[in-house]
């Protein structure tokens, strides 16, 4: 039956699928990429006919939230294009949730016509509200572009979730500062602790590990924090400030083993499917979606033979002084 269900090795019903679109970002945030980055060429990249097609066939094997990732995703060339294309599947009732992970400097263009093609949520990443660590973390942007996108969100009608990377010595002195400028503008927050991955020059990044415990042990000094019960099938754990009423989560890849309820597979702009970001198995769907440009068969099978090889979860593991786990690629090769 071509439309079963994608089911793993362990049980675990796979309904979410993170698409990166491009390998191109506007920023070279340092844990993220290089600062002189050798992008892809274009016919590596999956054109957007085809990721519709990539996606439209996921969604037909049960996959319910679509993320879209980057890179920035919102600098591909006719993206918009790909979003109104899946809201097919939204109208359709096939496909629950279409959503995207930005840096926020596109969403001043583009907030109403996501709104438009039924995107509402977005998450969008921003480690520092100092303009000069801004421009430092992320070499190329500025944060005001950043506030305008988020103004613009807000405005059309998404919800904004802000992402911020848990960095030692860099927004350490910030935590109670972000939490209270997402609780004034109504944004839940999430920390996520720095990864073990690529080679990004002279960081280093045992120095920069903050790990969440801490930061939490911090924000319970100031705040009556509450644990939720609340998943998203995602790796983050989440509290409510009673003070804020606001929502914090914590993504912790590297001190708390979330794995056991992983429900997603990630698909990079030139059609490699990871089943798990921990891990360095990958499966080509690109091959049979060129090869057979008129038939899914080959490529349904594809994504079922790459289904059955999903790992139990990761390695990561900072120990004492080495990081143990370490993948080789770089964040934005696979959407974060």
């Amino acid at each position: 039956m071509t439309d079963a269900p994608l089911i793993d090795p362990f049980a675990r019903a796979i309904t979410y699928l993170r698409v990166s679109v491009t390998d191109r970002c506007d920023f070279r945030c340092v844990y993220c990429m290089s600062e002189n980055m050798t992008f892809l060429p274009k016919k590596d990249l999956l054109t957007l006919e085809e990721l519709d097609r990539m996606c439209s066939t996921f969604v037909q094997l049960g996959v319910q939230k679509l993320r879209i990732t980057g890179g920035e995703p919102l600098v591909r060339r006719g993206i918009m294009t790909f979003f109104n294309a899946m809201t097919r599947h939204l109208e359709a009732g096939t496909l629950k949730e279409l959503t995207l992970t930005t840096n926020g400097s596109q969403l001043d263009r583009f907030a109403a016509d996501l709104h438009a093609a039924g995107v509402r949520r977005v998450n969008v990443s921003l480690d520092t509200l100092d303009d000069k660590k801004f421009a430092d973390i992320t070499r190329w942007g500025r944060l005001a572009q950043v506030i305008k996108g988020i103004d613009a969100a807000q405005k059309a009608g998404l919800r904004v979730k802000i992402n911020a990377v848990a960095l030692k010595g860099f927004n350490e002195d910030e935590l109670f500062t972000i939490t209270e400028w997402c609780a004034q503008r109504d944004m839940d927050l999430t920390w996520i602790e720095v990864m073990p991955m690529g080679d990004i020059g002279n960081e280093d990044r045992l120095d920069q590990y903050w790990p969440l415990r801490d930061l939490r042990a911090s924000l319970a000094q100031r705040y009556t924090l509450t644990d939720l019960t609340e998943r998203t099938g995602g790796p983050a754990r989440y509290v409510q400030l009673q003070e804020t009423g606001q929502k914090i989560g914590f993504i912790t890849p590297l001190t708390h083993n979330f794995c056991e309820s992983c429900n997603r597979v990630r698909l990079t702009c030139t059609g490699e499917l990871f089943m798990c970001l921990g891990q360095e198995d990958v499966a080509d769907l690109r091959a049979p979606l060129r090869n057979y440009p008129k038939d899914n068969a080959a490529l349904v099978a594809a994504i079922r033979a790459a289904i059955e090889r999903k790992p139990k979860g990761h390695d990561f593991d900072y120990s004492r002084q080495t990081v143990d786990g370490r993948v080789s690629r770089h964040m934005s090769h696979t959407g974060g």
